[in-house]
């Protein structure tokens, strides 16, 4: 996988170097099937496992990428966003000339699966308030909130991993995933401990891990989201249920620059002032 700029405008696209470069641009409308990973799929050609790469794009700001590839898989590495942080960082940003729009939600919105839910209320930057579930003595019920700013992501969301449990390993493999898996490239809680070595990198990896899945499905609204974030026991198919949702209804959010943010947050101050 190789990553090369691409033109104002262009946004994130995938293009298969084995299949003559055809392209599938990042956006809901491709999103082509959820289960344990996000899939893009156009025209029969497929992309999976883009969620990590996509958070990544989304949190650093990168809004114009070619990213070249030459199978269906994005390549999971150590089941992280941090390898993906480290490369951008290293090869660099350049800021373009056209101003980059936002996606305000404007409007609260709800999606909900049962025990599952996602709340977005208007805000003016990207938070995330996340809670999960799992009965495991290491994990039980866990929650983070957190304003996603490129620092905070790198450091606090970037490095956690994806992970798994050994009780449901044959089922996946039954299933035809995680054949590729390995301890390198994710965490495996056994019955009552941790397989990998040298444990977890944050006592609450699965949930800040879980809010990378988030950051990077709802990066397929294509275009950087603020909002105030709950999300309750989700996964990928509640967030692509969310970003439908959103793109079907115009009247939940806004598009601006940020000098238009930054306007409307200074008239809000303002009111408010008066109003004292």
């Amino acid at each position: 996988m190789t990553l090369r700029p691409a033109p104002a405008g262009t946004g994130v696209v995938f293009r298969r170097t084995d299949l003559d470069n055809f392209e599938i641009p990042a956006v809901w409308k491709h999103v082509a099937r959820v289960s344990y990973a996000t899939s893009l799929m156009r025209k029969g050609v497929l992309i999976s496992t883009i969620e990590h790469l996509m958070s990544v794009f989304a949190s650093l700001g990168v809004d114009n990428v070619y990213v070249d590839i030459d199978n269906l898989e994005v390549p999971i590495l150590d089941g992280s966003g941090l390898p993906f942080v480290r490369m951008i960082e290293e090869a660099g940003l350049r800021a373009g000339r056209k101003l980059r729009k936002y996606l305000r939600i404007v409007r609260p919105v709800t999606v909900e699966d049962r025990a599952k839910k996602i709340t977005i209320l208007p805000a003016n930057s990207l938070t995330v308030n996340c809670e999960v579930f799992f009965e495991h003595p290491l994990v039980g019920r866990e929650c983070l909130d957190i304003e996603i700013t490129r620092e905070r992501y790198a450091r606090e969301i970037a490095p956690a991993r994806t992970f798994g449990f050994s009780a449901e390993l044959d089922a996946m493999r039954n299933m035809g995933l995680i054949r590729g898996a390995s301890l390198e490239s994710a965490v495996c809680f056994t019955e009552s401990g941790v397989m990998n070595d040298g444990g977890l990198r944050f006592p609450d990896e699965p949930c800040r891990h879980k809010v990378l899945d988030l950051i990077g499905d709802f990066a397929l609204l294509g275009r950087p989201l603020l909002g105030h974030v709950i999300a309750e026991c989700a996964g990928h198919a509640l967030h692509v249920a969310m970003a439908h949702k959103i793109m079907s209804d115009p009247s939940l959010y806004e598009l601006l620059t940020f000098d238009q943010l930054a306007s409307n947050v200074a008239e809000s101050l303002v009111g408010a002032g008066s109003a004292d």
